[in-house]
């Protein structure tokens, strides 16, 4: 569930992974991999974008549908 929300907020924000992956500090082949399910995002990334896009841990991981 999170992967397809990381993906919709990215483009919701018409952002490209190369910019997540600058947002983050990775390269963008790194923050493809997470966004497909690859490898698992730590924690602390998740947290980054979540504050980025201004919604919940809870709704980027999706225990939520609840943005705010």
């Amino acid at each position: 569930m999170y992967l397809k929300r990381l993906r919709d907020l990215r483009e919701d924000n018409d952002l490209t992974q190369k910019k997540v992956g600058d947002i983050l500090h990775i390269t963008q082949t790194n923050y493809s991999a997470y966004e497909r399910g690859k490898r698992t995002m730590p924690v602390e990334y998740l947290i980054l974008l979540a504050d980025h896009y201004g919604v919940t841990l809870d709704y980027l991981v999706g225990r939520s549908t609840d943005k705010a």
